[in-house]
């Protein structure tokens, strides 16, 4: 018999080959009937695979959101595999995992198809349905690998036996069958059959190109994405996201707010306009005048380096493929021959700002009264993404960082991590984000530096957050394994925006491995030489991807201290042009950005116009404005308008257009 152990602590006798489902129904029908998977030893399985050993169980239902979600849209993607191929012989397939909100699958239509697109889906989405109408047990089976790659090979499904020839590991593979026809290559867990999934709780969204393993010199397949669900509530709540997404999404507000474009001749860079670079320079303003304040130094640093600096900092071998390399030559001029020689000692440009201000902290002799030393540069990088990764102003290849480097001592590091929770959780407040978790991400498996220094490291990010009073539920305290850099442990800081979707920009990592590749050291109290611990920081992250969360956040409608044009003065008659011209300069001298309309357009025109423009403030005025100083205010997004007093309106428009930390 084996021995069962229940959360509750209690234990239960049952013979080899019972399943979790068959305990679920020996502790009532009301849980047989939820309980969808179960936890053995904290591995996720099938409620009907059969138990073989003595183990902690705990039954999951949907209340377990994270395991039930990601259970349906592991089975949303094994019936959408089936679907495809039942609807379309000669089809392979190939692997199809869930993703944050749903799932996908990727084929290798058949060569007189050609690739699948949006028009397939309708019927694509009814054959799944059909699957999961069918109630189809899933049913899990391990089979030899040899077995395995002779049944694909016959089949034609090359894709899936060059997947199974190459997996590691001498044991037998698993398959899961959906009925007694088609399988799938799985390593599972399934729920216990398709009729389990909502088929109202999905919807396939769109199709692109993929190519196979994610190398494009490899064959082109057709990927379907899909959304899936636990239920058809769920779906339409996240439709709903969507839409207002696309309401939000800073590509279509840039354009409508004549902020930035982006055009093919410089791939993943930003062409900013005068009012989006009027909302950057406002915000490195509030940045600098922050970091001042939190007793910063701020530098600058070279674009372009020696290729020799990178290997000695180690990015040249663990980064080298993210990075742009420039020859160190003066090219051929000449028509005949090639432009380069190929013999030129490497350059790179600088994808981060770290190993340059190691060189500053290097210059001259660091005693330990001079750390902690705060080093701070809004440094602009360069990262050679593809050009398939790179999306609006959020992914780019050229970027600000509002990067900074702190030296100091160990016996420093709690303290000045708490300083930073405190100086990035007001930064966050003030541009409007009240709500962030934290998360700590460990040591990855391929790292630098002993296990010791990251023992060290982690602990002190822990007791850090820990004494910030901050290592909370209310926080989203987390720790994430394997997820950290390879050099360091970091502290993340996800925000999360006003339609619930969470960014990580911030971050805060121990370093003690690049201190010492680099050679820096402080002469301490003993008079020996030590090395200083090296916090790696970002509040913002980058300005460009922060620029493009702010404007979805605020769906454009910026604080009045962003907006680039705070107030626009518009007239209704053109004999109110001089006085509409006389409040525009009241305004700027009162340090308002405002603008002056006296086209020859109807008001309501100017109205919309300036709406859709995201302005927020339109002072409109007429002769009876003009003749007692007076103008009607229009507030974006509210009704109506407020007669007031020139003196009245200057007055308030400065209070709100005050900075937060000047105020």
């Amino acid at each position: 018999m084996l021995n069962i152990t229940l959360p509750d602590g209690s234990v239960r006798e049952v013979a080899p080959g019972t399943t979790p489902a068959d305990i679920a129904a020996a502790i009532g029908p009301g849980l047989a009937k939820a309980a969808i998977a179960a936890r053995v030893d904290g591995e996720l399985r099938d409620i009907m695979r059969p138990l073989d050993r003595d183990a902690h169980l705990a039954l999951v239902t949907n209340r377990d959101e994270a395991d039930a979600l990601e259970l349906a849209r592991h089975d949303f993607a094994h019936v959408l595999a089936e679907a495809v191929q039942h609807l379309f012989p000669g089809t392979q397939i190939t692997f199809g995992p869930s993703t944050d909100d749903g799932f996908y699958y990727d084929f290798a239509p058949a060569p007189d198809r050609g690739p699948f697109t949006d028009e397939d889906l309708p019927a694509i989405e009814a054959e799944m349905r059909r699957i999961i109408a069918a109630n189809k047990p899933l049913i899990r089976k391990e089979i030899d690998r040899e077995t395995l790659i002779a049944q694909w090979t016959a089949q034609g499904e090359t894709f899936k036996a060059q997947w199974a020839a190459e997996l590691s590991g001498d044991e037998p593979l698993t398959v899961y069958h959906s009925g007694d026809g088609w399988y799938d290559m799985c390593r599972g867990p399934h729920l216990a059959s398709t009729g389990r999934l909502d088929p109202q709780a999905f919807k396939l969204t769109r199709v692109s190109g993929a190519y196979w393993r994610g190398d494009q010199k490899n064959a082109m397949l057709s990927r379907i994405y899909g959304t899936g669900w636990l239920n058809k509530k769920q779906l339409q709540e996240h439709q709903t996201r969507l839409e207002e997404a696309a309401k939000r999404d800073h590509r279509k507000i840039g354009q409508e707010m004549d902020l930035f474009h982006l055009q093919p001749e410089a791939q993943g860079s930003v062409f900013w306009h005068p009012k989006g670079y009027m909302i950057w320079r406002q915000l490195e303003a509030y940045m600098r005048r922050r970091l001042d304040a939190a007793g910063y130094e701020e530098v600058k640093t070279p674009q372009l380096m020696d290729a020799r600096q990178w290997e000695q900092s180690g990015h040249w071998g663990k980064y080298r493929e993210n990075m742009f390399v420039v020859p160190d030559e003066v090219p051929n001029t000449d028509d005949e021959g090639p432009v380069l020689s190929g013999e030129a000692d490497m350059m790179a440009l600088k994808p981060m700002n770290c190993p340059a201000h190691v060189l500053i902290f290097r210059q001259g002799i660091k005693s330990y009264r001079d750390l902690p030393l705060r080093l701070a540069e809004f440094g602009c990088c360069h990262r050679n993404e593809a050009h398939g990764a790179l999306h609006g102003i959020m992914r780019v290849r050229q970027f600000t960082q509002d990067d900074a480097h702190i030296f100091v001592r160990a016996d420093q590091l709690v303290d000045e991590v708490k300083a930073f929770c405190d100086l990035l959780d007001v930064i966050y407040k003030d541009l409007g984000f009240d709500n962030y978790a934290i998360k700590l991400a460990l040591r990855p498996e391929k790292r630098f530096g002993s296990d010791e220094m990251w023992d060290w490291s982690e602990q002190s990010l822990r007791d850090a957050v820990a004494q910030a009073g901050r290592a909370t539920e209310a926080y989203g305290w987390e720790e994430l394994e394997g997820e950290g850099a390879f050099y360091a442990p970091k502290l993340e800081f996800h925000l999360t925006d006003a339609i619930g979707r969470t960014w990580q920009c911030g971050t805060l990592q121990t370093d003690t491995v690049l201190p010492e590749r680099l050679d820096a050291s402080y002469v301490g109290e003993d008079g020996s030489r030590h090395r200083p611990i090296m916090l790696h920081r970002a509040i913002l992250g980058t300005f460009e991807r922060f620029l493009g969360i702010l404007i979805e956040h605020h769906a454009g409608r910026f604080p009045l201290w962003l907006a680039p044009v705070q107030a626009v003065v518009a007239t209704i008659v053109s004999d109110a042009d001089d006085y509409a011209i006389q409040v525009v300069d009241r305004l700027k001298a009162a340090g308002i950005r405002a603008e002056l309309d006296v086209r020859n357009e109807k008001i309501n025109y100017k109205v919309r116009e300036h709406s859709l423009a995201k302005v927020p403030n339109l002072l409109v005025v007429g002769r009876r404005e003009a003749e007692e100083g007076k103008v009607a205010l229009r507030v974006l997004g509210s009704e109506g308008q407020t007669i007031l007093s020139l003196e009245d309106v200057i007055s308030r428009l400065a209070n709100e257009a005050t900075p937060p930390d000047m105020r």
